[in-house]
């Protein structure tokens, strides 16, 4: 049950040091005492520094601490904004009793103590993206969707569309028609689809990562449950709200009925992400959603010079709906933000990389360069020209550390044992094994259920000779770790990966890089107490990459950094190129069906153009290649984005570079006088 709550109606000295620092709105902001509170972040306004003084302040007021949460998008955030809070905080060690993460990982704490009003044992595991996939593919197998006549929608767009009604809280017919339209004919399919997706999970004991918002939403609609639920925190603090999707909100509004005081920080301008479902109305409708809301303008930009900031402002300015707000910085001015006109694409990569260069040798490192685009592949003929001049780069936006095979498969030992009812990992573990097809598979796991989902019963399958010794070896292995709960995670991981190993050697190329890394998952286990946390931890939060995992390189290294727009959103360099700045491409031609779409194309430029600190470039070419040799004369011509007005580019300096890499003499008025006084003479 809910613990007691307690109160923090009185106000700390305006002298305390998490207030020192702070501007007069975040002053405002952190010290908000009655009411629920919106807290409109501009980019760069200093929003975590805002959060951490929050949660300092709330704790400090006699708030327990165990009675906040704070959620985040990610857990690195919370990390980060705990450890800030931590650092100011009069009470040593309390903003460590702080409830902080994601929703997802929120989500799944408060099930596995609401398990049973909610139908599920607490044993419950959790798929990740692909095993939902597969999931979805095995039930479309068997209701033969996959042998149609007319083209039934593939697994990872049934799964999308699945997602998509959940998470935005829409009617499949209404997903459809507005986001899947050429699988409208399909509608009464996948709803059956999904219904035995559903059903599926309930029978096996797993939840997908849509499934924890969902019943966490619908716990909070017994109004018995949303007092006990919500009434375990007296303030509920959100980051990145404009991030949020419909369900979320939801989430958000029953939390409420228990009494908690809902905080929301974010910037609708930075909305950007409806691809996911997130819903940029959750920010600008909560005072209606949330009366007697107090809003709260963080206005002062931290980030950028004044001349980048006059530019971003006016292009923001076009919004047809927003909460206004002109960013103001006192870090002073500098080099105009430059807007340069390129005659095709090979000048474009001419041109940056000789800025880029030009910045390095000016002593602004590689690293604290970067390259947007809107889409990936806009950066394949700049990484050929980068590649040509020995330009070392990183690019991201590629897979997900938990989405390379070889963790998956170890990930999957892991969930057998602390599941059994797992069909899929049992799927994907037995197939690993030399000798074991799909009918093999489907034939062990038939026995493994007959024998009360005991995993050493492999042991007394009959298989195939090829096959036995390696079931034998797998039975004894989960056997072992099944019957010992108390074996530290890391000696788990540590026995499947010896396991493991040689099944990795034939599967998989590269093989010693992959060890190194389920060395490293190995290392990560060591910080946890429990089997359930760290599967819940890694499936629900997962680092990005090995890179993350093993903490400050040793060397000394320098890299440009390539990056969509979308995966730059909440980082800053010194200097940032937004290239490909042509209609089409932005906008994108695939998001320009409707004016809301077209909105979310404007706080893309948005969001990529206030990642500057101190220099910006905007450059787009008015000629496109076919192929990037021009091997034919084959090309399209282009236009700038009609994002920059005349408005925008009264900010800008303007300039165009030629076939080689600098400015285009055509463009100077020194030599086009002369030629055009010439062509004139010549009539005279």
């Amino acid at each position: 049950m809910a613990q007691k709550k307690t109160t923090t109606d009185h106000t700390a000295p305006q002298t305390a040091p998490w207030l020192l620092d702070l501007n007069p709105e975040q002053r405002q902001a952190v010290t908000h005492a009655a009411g629920h509170l919106l807290v409109v972040a501009g980019a760069g306004s200093g929003k975590t520094r805002t959060l951490a003084s929050r949660v300092a302040h709330l704790i400090a007021n006699g708030t327990d601490p165990g009675r906040i949460l704070l959620l985040t998008f990610t857990r690195r955030a919370a990390q980060e904004m705990l450890k800030r809070a931590e650092a100011c905080s009069p009470a040593p060690g309390a903003a460590s009793r702080v409830w902080g993460g994601t929703f997802h990982a929120t989500a799944n704490r408060l099930l596995r103590v609401y398990a049973k009003p909610a139908g599920l044992s607490a044993d419950f595991t959790v798929m990740d993206q692909g095993d939902a996939e597969d999931q979805l593919n095995v039930l479309r197998q068997e209701q033969g969707l996959h042998a149609k006549e007319k083209r039934f929608p593939r697994k990872s767009t049934c799964l999308a569309v699945y997602s998509r009604c959940v998470n935005g809280t829409e009617d499949i017919a209404e997903v459809l028609r507005r986001h899947f339209p050429w699988c409208a004919n399909w509608s009464k399919e996948l709803k059956i689809l999904f219904q035995a997706y559903v059903t599926r999970k309930q029978e096996r004991n797993v939840l997908d990562y849509d499934d924890l918002l969902l019943y966490w939403a619908e716990l909070l609609t017994d109004s018995t449950l949303a007092r006990d639920i919500g009434g375990r925190f007296d303030h509920i603090l959100v980051d990145e709200y404009q991030d949020t999707n419909s369900l979320q909100a939801r989430i958000l509004g029953g939390m409420a009925t228990g009494g908690a005081r809902i905080m929301a920080v974010g910037d609708d301008a930075q909305s950007i992400y409806s691809f996911r479902a997130a819903n940029v109305r959750n920010m600008l409708d909560f005072p209606k959603q949330f009366p007697g809301t107090t809003v709260v303008t963080l206005s002062q930009n931290y980030r950028s010079i004044t001349p980048i900031l006059a530019t971003t402002n006016a292009l923001i300015g076009q919004a047809q709906e927003r909460f206004t707000k002109d960013l103001w910085s006192t870090r002073g001015d500098g080099q105009k933000p430059l807007l340069v006109t390129c005659k095709e694409e090979s000048d474009q990569d001419r041109f940056i990389v000789e800025r880029v260069l030009a910045h390095r040798e000016e002593g602004i490192p590689l690293r604290e360069q970067a390259v947007l685009f809107r889409a990936a592949h806009h950066s394949a003929s700049l990484e050929l020209e980068l590649a040509r001049r020995n330009i070392p780069y990183h690019k991201y936006g590629g897979l997900r550390f938990l989405e390379f095979g070889h963790i998956k498969d170890l990930i999957a030992f892991l969930r057998i044992v602390e599941n059994p009812r797992d069909d899929m990992a049992w799927f994907r573990v037995l197939q690993l094994l030399p000798g074991v097809g799909p009918g093999i598979a489907a034939r062990a796991l038939r026995h493994v259920t007959e024998a009360n989902r005991d995993p050493a019963a492999l042991a007394t399958f009959t298989a195939p000779a090829s096959a036995v010794p390696a079931l034998q070896g797998l039975a004894l292995l989960l056997g072992e770790i099944y019957r010992t709960p108390a074996l530290p995670p890391a000696t788990q991981v540590e026995r499947i990966r010896t396991f493991y190993d040689p099944l990795l050697k034939e599967r998989y190329e590269n093989a010693g890089a992959r060890a190194r890394d389920l060395q490293t998952l190995e290392q990560l286990a060591t910080g946890y107490r429990s089997r359930r946390n760290f599967l819940s931890d890694l499936q629900l939060d997962p680092p990005t990459s090995t890179s993350e995992l093993a903490g400050v390189p040793l060397l000394d290294e320098d890299w440009l950094v390539l990056s969509t727009i979308h995966s730059a959103k909440g980082c800053e360099w010194d200097v940032v190129h937004v290239m490909h700045a042509s209609d089409g491409c932005l906008p994108s031609d695939m998001a320009t069906g409707s004016p809301a779409e077209i909105e979310e194309e404007l706080r893309l430029t948005y969001v990529a153009m206030t990642r500057a600190r101190n220099f910006l470039y905007v450059e787009w070419p008015m000629r496109y290649y076919h192929t990037w040799h021009r091997h034919t004369d084959r090309h399209i011509y282009a236009q700038l984005s009609r994002f920059f007005s005349d408005a925008v580019r009264g900010t800008m300096q303007e300039a165009q570079s030629g076939a080689d890499g600098s400015e285009d003499p055509a463009a100077s008025d020194a030599t086009a006088r002369p030629i055009a006084d010439r062509i004139r003479s010549r009539w005279a």
